[in-house]
């Protein structure tokens, strides 16, 4: 007897990983939960697969816009295969903006909704906040320099009050991507562009009249969504009663995976190294020894990642995956400069943004030679920022006595003190010195007039469909499309290559002591813990890894 027709499901309140475990414990922690890769992969091979009928959704809010990107793009891709995608949600939004999960929800042939849920389809919303005035209230006196107008992240710590560039620039961020969502809305569900409108300034909607507007199809229960998948796409049993299998997309993916390692050992494929540089960028291997902890990009880590891909004939091409704030300037200029002797080896780099490329996440990716982002990716923010923060009146405060020891040149950058006029002089010209390096590296990488570079620079965040519109990136795409981008620029058919994580070893094997700073093992260190105060400053947000850094936040709402 035939097996019955398979319904896969993409459970999001599971939650979602969109890198690779680094470590044994987190991997073990994260088992059941799905990873954006295999995801994207199960569902291209799903899309060709006779025994898959249909793929159901679970959509909830934990998702980012950024997922919501990548994994939109392969459910349409899966849905050109004439197969259907179902989406279900208990609600989107609660009394509360519900954009980003429905974003994602409009890559479906068919939405559902519970009849006591509201669709909060509102556009997009940013929050900015300065601390300056708690800072006065401590006794903290912040001295920080910007480069230019637009690395407002200065704000953060110098103002009381947002200025006219960073209300236009993050104004400008919430438009854009409420645009994108928009036409999205309107091109699958068959809408006018003025219909989406009228509903986002009136949501939230109630289930009835988001109906009626044409954004869902079917209101009803989780049981009644898997009740008509069962109708639509299941065989009759012996009781007369239609029946589907079910299997996560995840753990379809796994059986695939498993095949093709199987099949790869019988001959030999062209590899697509992805190299990820994730998290702030720090000098030295940086810390993620912690399961909790954000994860930090250590330039000696991504650099021994890229010199071991040069050492690997197999490897044809790279896929540098930056998701990061940046941080400092001296780690992400070795970076760039180990993308571009990768490059000198013959092999092309294509650099894939996520969520967030900005500043010195920009520096690593600009030196590649194609850059895709989503349409939601905040890159840009060419500029530089730096100074300290004179906290001797709030030690005073609570009873404590620092002096600083030394000549002035040894203390100039002592929390303890304010900069002199010629120190202070010294560290602009710095700041200087820095940003006209940023922008000329820039104009060459992305082959620009400088000027015409530096119009789009002055430390100005875009998203990534503004920055294409500026030449900051060339494709709006997530990750598989850089990878079908960088087989094409090798003639390598995208079927028939292997997909490698760089670097590349075995959990058991990272047990294994380095023999050198070239060793396999090696490019899995990671570098000492963070201290008490560094986590609790990362935690509360305020706490930056260099001067070419995005400290603040940014939460689609």
């Amino acid at each position: 007897m035939d097996a019955l027709p398979l319904v896969l499901e993409i459970d999001l309140s599971l939650g979602l990983l969109s890198g690779t475990p680094q470590d044994p414990l987190t991997a073990l922690r994260s088992r059941n939960t799905p990873r954006l890769a295999h995801l994207i992969s199960g569902l291209r091979h799903a899309a060709d697969d006779d025994k898959v009928a249909a793929v159901v959704v679970h959509v909830t809010p934990l998702i980012k816009i950024a997922e919501v990107e990548e994994l939109a793009l392969a459910l349409r891709s899966f849905a050109e295969s004439g197969k259907k995608v179902i989406a279900w949600t208990e609600s989107f939004g609660e009394l509360g903006t519900g954009t980003v999960p429905y974003y994602l929800a409009t890559a479906a042939d068919e939405i559902w909704m519970q009849p006591s849920g509201t669709l909060g389809l509102q556009g997009i919303g940013l929050e900015v906040a300065t601390i300056r005035g708690t800072f006065d209230k401590l006794g903290i006196e912040p001295q920080i320099g910007q480069r230019q107008e637009y690395k407002t992240a200065a704000e953060m710590y110098m103002s009381t009050e947002i200025s006219e560039p960073n209300r236009e620039m993050t104004g400008r961020i919430c438009a854009s991507v409420t645009e994108q969502v928009s036409a999205a809305t309107a091109a699958a569900r068959s809408l006018a562009a003025d219909q989406v409108t009228a509903a986002m300034a009136t949501a939230p909607l109630t289930a009835e009249d988001a109906r009626q507007r044409g954004l869902i199809d079917r209101i009803g229960y989780r049981d009644d969504v898997y009740a008509a998948i069962r109708h639509d796409h299941g065989r009759r049993d012996g009781d007369g009663e239609p029946q589907v299998r079910l299997q996560f997309v995840h753990r379809y993916s796994r059986s695939l995976a498993q095949q093709a390692v199987s099949r790869a050992r019988k001959r030999r494929q062209p590899v697509i190294a992805v190299v990820d540089v994730q998290g702030a960028i720090v000098t030295g291997r940086g810390s993620n020894q912690l399961p909790s902890q954000r994860p930090q990009a250590g330039s000696d880590l991504i650099t021994a990642a890229l010199r071991s891909v040069i050492a690997d004939d197999a490897v044809r091409a790279v896929v540098l995956r930056v998701d990061s704030p940046g941080g400092s300037y001296v780690a992400s200029d070795a970076i760039r400069d180990a993308v571009l002797r990768v490059k000198q080896s013959g092999r092309p780099v294509i650099a894939s943004m996520g969520g967030l490329a900005a500043s010195g996440g920009y520096f690593v990716s600009m030196a590649a030679d194609r850059i895709v982002a989503l349409p939601s990716t905040l890159t840009g923010s060419i500029g530089v920022l730096g100074g300290k923060m004179v906290i001797k009146e709030a030690l005073t405060k609570i009873g404590v006595s620092r002096e600083a020891i030394g000549t002035p040149a040894a203390t100039m950058f002592s929390s303890n003190r304010p900069f002199e006029h010629q120190e202070w002089q010294r560290v602009e010209a710095w700041l200087d010195a820095v940003y006209d390096d940023f922008t000329h590296k820039a104009a060459t990488d992305r082959r620009l007039d400088h000027a015409a570079l530096e119009s789009h620079a002055r430390g100005r965040v875009w998203t990534g469909a503004d920055a294409r519109e500026h030449g900051l990136v060339d494709d709006l795409g997530g990750l598989r499309s850089a990878i079908e981008l960088a087989c094409r620029k090798v003639g390598a058919d995208v079927e028939n290559i292997r997909v490698q994580q760089f670097p590349h070893s075995p959990m058991l094997a990272r047990l294994k002591p380095a023999d050198s700073t070239e060793s396999p093992t090696s490019t899995m260190i990671s570098g000492p813990r963070p201290g008490l105060l560094e986590m609790i400053g990362t935690a509360l947000g305020v706490q930056h890894s260099g001067v070419l850094t995005l400290p603040w936040r940014m939460q689609f709402r």
